[in-house]
């Protein structure tokens, strides 16, 4: 009996995108002896110098929580690494590793302080590098929305892959691939509010129904100042492409100087990337202006005000 393609289960695993064809045990190739690795475990796992591991340079995941790593380091500490790293050989750097899988236990065993640890060995194209990265990161829920968007789109870009192509690789619907590719489309401040965890793929989707920049950066805005939940985020842009609100005081002027406006939005992005928060400019002809910063919380008042005054006081000691 024939089994569905579409039945399977999310990206089919490690082995299954590795496949027989691509992927070789080296404890099955002639032995090499190459520094800081030994054979241990035979056609099993052998220990390899953490300084020879390398992150896979095809990693979809780029950011890595320090309290989650340094909870897996003190585990690691107590039990060692349960289940082997997968490598496979640097391309360009003989005797040298990428990982596979598990850079996350890599990390933690460095801040565990060991020297070596378990890997199995796989020979992998760089297709398959980046495929078994995203595919490792979705299953255990790795990344977060913005990451798995670029994952995608760089297996579009780079390897020439339709929507269809990926989604089978990675065990995800079309339409699934095809709505998480569109959050690149996002303002960048909308982007950046994912990645920090602000707001979720949900609250995204929901913005980009609206039609055009200014309206999701307001939605946006409302969104975070209002602490929405998505169905609420879903109800007001519904709301607002019914009845379109007025636009912000602070949006430039459509008779105003193309150049300027470039210059002024380029501003407000270097002023949200250095604060880390919701910026506006507004820069009258005379050079008069406002610069408007928008914080959600007590935190956040304190970390821009530290930032501004490049001062370790808080501000409740500076009143005091």
């Amino acid at each position: 009996m024939s089994t569905d393609p579409k039945k399977r289960g999310l990206g089919r695993g490690l082995a299954a995108l590795l496949g027989e064809s691509a992927v070789e045990v080296a404890g099955n190739a002639p032995e090499q002896a190459q520094p800081g690795v030994s054979a241990e475990g035979g056609d099993h796992a052998r220990q390899v110098a953490l300084d020879l591991l390398s992150p896979n340079p095809h990693q979809p995941r780029s950011q890595f929580d320090a309290a989650s790593l340094d909870e897996l380091a003190g585990s690691i500490r107590v039990h060692g690494i349960i289940q082997p790293l997968v490598v496979t050989p640097a391309l360009d750097q003989p005797g040298r590793y990428w990982i596979i899988a598990g850079e996350r236990r890599w990390r933690a065993a460095k801040l565990a302080d060991l020297q070596t640890v378990p890997v199995l060995v796989r020979a992998a194209s760089p297709q398959a590098l980046t495929e078994l990265a995203l595919v490792e990161n979705i299953q255990r829920a790795d990344l977060n929305a913005l990451e798995e968007a670029l994952a995608y789109q760089a297996l579009m870009t780079d390897y020439r892959l339709t929507q269809a192509e990926v989604a089978e690789r990675v065990g995800k619907s079309r339409s699934a691939v095809a709505n998480s590719v569109r959050l690149l489309t996002l303002p960048e401040a909308a982007q950046e509010a994912i990645v920090a965890g602000r707001i979720s793929a949900g609250h995204a989707r929901a913005l980009l129904a609206l039609p055009d920049r200014d309206l999701m950066l307001a939605g946006l805005d409302e969104i975070e100042r209002r602490q929405l939940s998505v169905r609420q985020a879903e109800a007001l842009v519904k709301q607002w492409l019914e009845t379109p609100p007025q636009k912000a005081q602070e949006a430039p002027k459509p008779t105003q100087d193309p150049q300027l406006v470039a210059h002024i939005t380029h501003l407000e992005n270097r002023f949200r990337s250095a604060l880390g928060t919701k910026v506006n400019l507004n820069r009258n002809e005379d050079g008069t202006g406002r610069l408007v910063v928008h914080f959600y919380s007590d935190d956040d008042l304190e970390a821009i005000y530290r930032l501004v005054a490049g001062s370790d006081d808080a501000l409740d000691e500076m009143d005091s």
